[in-house]
């Protein structure tokens, strides 16, 4: 959609896919308290919803399955994008968010938001996104890029990872928040090894899955203490091709080689775990 249908009163709308790690290394920590990471991120095709309309004023408007728990206020970080963005300006815009996904579930959710408010921002103000969009949150550059990227450093330095086989991914999370501060609090190492300088080119999701087992997300089992129900939700994955937990949790992802099996998996545990929330969804790029 382009600024000027924007400006005509055309709704500029787009998606923030879920952001996925596929590994997570945990390799040192700096002395400002930020962790390094070495990681493997792709986006899902399943996500928030963000639609950009003209307002003479900032406005921000959220429904959706898990809207209730989101702020309307700067505590949000499309809010917080909008004014990065804006820059003391004073634009307005209607923001209208619909939150497909649970909140503070190592998906990326609240990142996803700011980075796809950014793109549907820039194209409705005129304005390029700012280049320090980090400071959104680490993140939030990730975000940024629906194809697959190695992220490393604090979450800034970002490159694009080698193709990676079709594959389809069932995300379960048992609808319980696991913080991030008190999973890292409970890390025992944080000098771990990163993944190999070269990552290598693969021809098959089971290819893909086996490379994937050698690899690890280092938060996997201080989450587990946190949240025991992620243990739970790696053992329905258990005809998946890979079962790993993403990012600091609570959510967990099988990585499956074509969408028929994906949702037999999503039937098979949405009827044995009602109260959890579990979707399939296309891994993109």
């Amino acid at each position: 959609m382009t600024t000027q249908a924007a400006a005509l009163g055309v709704a500029n709308a787009g998606f923030a896919w879920a952001k996925v790690n596929l590994t997570l290394h945990v390799t040192g920590q700096r002395s400002d308290g930020y962790h390094l990471l070495d990681s493997l991120v792709v986006r899902a095709g399943v996500g928030d919803r963000i639609a950009v309309s003209p307002s003479d004023q900032l406005e921000l408007f959220i429904d959706g399955p898990y809207g209730g728990a989101a702020p309307h206020d700067d505590r949000n970080l499309v809010v917080r994008a909008a004014r990065l963005l804006d820059a003391g300006a004073g634009r307005g815009a209607r923001l209208h968010l619909t939150k497909n996904l649970p909140a503070a579930a190592g998906i990326g959710g609240g990142s996803a938001d700011a980075a796809t408010a950014l793109r549907l921002l820039s194209a409705h103000w005129g304005l390029p996104v700012p280049e320090d969009v980090a400071r959104l949150g680490a993140d939030v550059p990730v975000c940024l890029h629906d194809t697959p990227q190695r992220m490393e450093g604090i979450g800034e330095r970002l490159t694009p990872a080698p193709k990676l086989p079709p594959c389809w991914l069932v995300l379960i999370n048992p609808n319980k928040s696991a913080a991030t501060p008190e999973v890292f609090s409970r890390l025992e190492s944080r000098a771990n090894a990163p993944m190999p300088k070269e990552l290598p080119a693969f021809t098959s999701a089971p290819a893909f899955a086996a490379w994937l087992a050698t690899q690890r997300n280092d938060l996997e089992a201080p989450a587990i203490q946190v949240v025991p129900e992620v243990a739970e939700c790696l053992g329905s994955l258990q005809d998946a091709l890979l079962a790993r937990m993403s990012g600091s949790g609570a959510t967990c992802f099988g990585l499956y080689e074509t969408e028929a099996l994906a949702q037999r998996a999503v039937t098979r545990i949405a009827t044995a775990q009602p109260g959890w929330w579990v979707t399939a969804a296309p891994m993109l790029g």
